[in-house]
């Protein structure tokens, strides 16, 4: 007689573990592609200094030649040993795999697009202001992608992360200042006010749809989970999603059965996380999710006075 093997929680927790980080490594892919179409589209063919280890390279590369793919990663390989020991492995995994993926991309866009003299298309004409818009706000998305799925691009994003974790101050204030170094510094390269300028719109924009895109994907939100298998639902949760649970005691006005009330806090990506959870474990819960103003507190943000 043959035996049919039955799904266990645990199972079903190992191939949601499984399918989440192929989600992450697919969308921190997409955010390096995004990253480098607005660099190489935008930036290069109009000489603007974007920050970040990308904005060294361009400066390496109006200075000497040397293609940016090159330097970047060589930056990228030092910097990568300072992050190790404090970002942890997993962290380091998901930065070299955007290292590397971003280092490629750069080299094959730029074979892509250049011209038969050597040079790079201008898509937006002599609109520089409009090139500056477009490749910032395609950047900032990129990054964005990249930071919501665990993973950096490196350079000073590593630093950024860095700081992050340890201090309540957005990553985009941080990158923010370390790049208005390096864009201050295109002038003694470019000796031309005008590209500094320009590269100083390029940051604002660029770290504003960071930011944006970044804080409308931490958006929290509140679980009401009402299930008899309600004890499964909520080791389920804590183990896997690591989030808290709380159980208060309810009761039906209409059928005066007291059953218990799982309040859940979470942030709003983890939500088809946890939808996926109670929907395997029992397909007939009622769940309902709200948004929140603010959580503060372990596993959420800080509280600033």
């Amino acid at each position: 007689m043959k035996t049919v093997k039955v799904k266990t929680p645990h199972d079903v927790i190992r191939h949601i573990h499984i399918w989440d980080e192929i989600q992450d490594y697919f969308m921190i892919t997409v955010g390096c592609a995004m990253y480098c179409v607005g660099f190489t589209l935008f930036m290069l063919p109009y000489k603007f200094i974007p920050g970040g280890c990308t904005g060294i390279a361009a400066l390496i590369y109006y200075g000497t030649g040397i293609p940016t793919q090159y330097s970047y990663f060589v930056i990228n390989a030092i910097l990568l040993g300072m992050g190790l020991k404090v970002l942890g492995f997993k962290y380091f995994t998901k930065t070299i795999y955007a290292i590397l993926v971003i280092t490629i991309l750069l080299g094959v866009f730029q074979n892509l697009i250049m011209l038969p003299d050597g040079t790079l298309p201008r898509l937006a004409n002599d609109e520089e202001f409009m090139a500056a818009v477009l490749g910032g706000c395609i950047e900032g998305s990129g990054l964005a992608l990249v930071f919501l799925n665990n993973g950096s691009s490196g350079g000073t994003d590593i630093i950024a992360s860095i700081v992050n974790k340890y201090k309540s101050m957005s990553m985009g204030r941080i990158i923010m200042y370390m790049d208005f170094m390096i864009v201050t510094s295109g002038f003694f390269v470019l000796h031309d006010w005008h590209k500094v300028v320009i590269g100083y719109c390029v940051l604002i924009i660029s770290m504003i749809m960071l930011d944006y895109t970044m804080n409308s994907a931490t958006q929290s939100v509140q679980f009401t989970i009402i299930s008899e298998k309600y004890d499964e639902i909520a080791k389920a949760i804590n183990v896997d999603v690591h989030r808290g649970v709380t159980v208060l005691n309810g009761q039906g006005w209409y059928s005066k059965s007291r059953r218990p009330v799982l309040i859940v806090m979470a942030r709003r990506r983890e939500s088809p996380q946890i939808f996926r959870l109670i929907k395997h474990i029992d397909n007939q819960a009622f769940v309902s999710q709200t948004k929140v103003v603010g959580v503060y507190g372990e596993g959420f943000d800080h509280i600033k006075t």
